[in-house]
Order: structure tokens, then sequence, then C-alpha cells
């Protein structure tokens, strides 16, 4: 497993460093916000979002996860995956800030948001491409980081090469283009953390 040292460019995070070695943008932005513009945010999104625990249908089986997660837009869009659709709830002041936020960092443009809750390292996510069809096609997906840093991984569909990173609170990252096709990605669980995360993936839905 290869890991990207990301403090060796810490000189030349004004520009974001695209991870991924081919088929496919990961741009890493670092840090877009202080520990404490970050700790801020973390403590109010933790209070204020309404947090349900994840559900997925698999083999016809209704499961629940630890993980909590929230869907908030621009509208109630409905979004499904892991054959479960829910819909969005509107746009709290500091959602819309940070989307706001991201927007200007990005050169993106975003109209929902699915944030995931992380209560320990124990908690993670397996291998998955974001390709629902609700998603715009090779739109970008923007993931900011509060709380605990964890590694986050991607592998290649064909080469099963795998790329790491520590997100550190206040990172930004922001997948593009072509990388749902060629890439995978998780969160792995460890041991090692024992304090909460949260992400939040602001992303593109096309109407219908």
């Amino acid at each position: 497993m290869d890991f990207f040292d990301l403090e060796l460019f810490e000189q030349i995070l004004a520009e974001p460093i695209n991870i991924l070695p081919k088929d496919g943008e990961a741009n890493y932005h670092g840090e877009i916000l202080s520990l404490a513009e970050s700790d801020f945010y973390f403590h109010e999104l933790l209070n204020e979002i309404d947090w349900r625990c994840d559900q997925a249908v698999i083999f016809g089986k209704r499961i629940e996860t630890k993980r909590k997660v929230a869907w908030y837009a621009e509208k109630s869009f409905e979004y499904t995956y892991s054959n479960i659709t829910k819909r969005a709830l509107p746009w709290t002041r500091n959602l819309h800030r940070l989307k706001t936020l991201v927007e200007q960092q990005t050169g993106e443009t975003y109209n929902s948001c699915l944030l995931n809750l992380y209560h320990s390292g124990a908690e993670g996510m397996a291998w998955h491409s974001d390709g629902e069809t609700d998603l715009k096609e090779k739109g970008a997906i923007a993931s900011l980081t509060f709380g605990a840093t964890r590694k986050f991984a991607f592998k290649h569909k064909q080469t099963k090469e795998v790329i790491s990173l520590d997100l550190k609170p206040g990172s930004l990252l922001v997948m593009k283009g072509i990388t749902q096709k060629h890439w995978l990605h998780r969160l792995p669980p460890t041991k090692k953390v024992q304090d909460a995360r949260i992400n939040l993936t602001f992303r593109t839905i096309i109407s219908t």
C-alpha cells in the first residue's frame, strides 16, 4: 500500500495536489479551516444535524449501521444508494456557509450534502464508488473533515493499486472527472482512533 505523505508538500498547498497517479482526479486542498474553526463546526454540526443511523438493503434484508448519516440540500432532492432512498432536509446556516466556502476553494458548485458521523475509529466505510444515477456524471464530490484524523484510501479497480492519506480536521479532498469509474475508496476502521469524525460530502444531484 502506497501512502501519500502530504507533509512533504505543505509548502505548495496554495494549489491543490492530485494524489492519484492516473485515471482520475482526487485533489487535496489541505486544511482550509484553522483548528479552532474546525472545532467550532464539529460541535455545531454534532448538535444541530438530524443524525440518523444509516440503512441498507442487502439480499432483501434491511440493516442499520452504527455510523450515522444526514442528507441536506437546496431542494427536497431524493437520493438512493444501498437500495434506500433519502429525502433531503433544507440547509442549515452552518452547512450553507461551509458549502459556500468549499465552492470558493474548488471553483465548483454543489446543491446537496451527505454527512457522515463516525463515533470512533471502530466505524468505517467499505470499498465503494459513488456512481449513483442521481449524481451528476463526472461531477465533483468535495469531502470536508471535522474531528478525528482518519486514513482515507483509494484502490484502482483494474490494477488494485492503493493510495492512502490522512485527512486532518479542516481538510478538503475533491474527487471528480473519471475517478469514480476507475477507483474505489474507503475509510478503513482502526483501533487507534477513539474520537469522533464528521465528514461532509458536497455533491450535485440532477433534478428529474
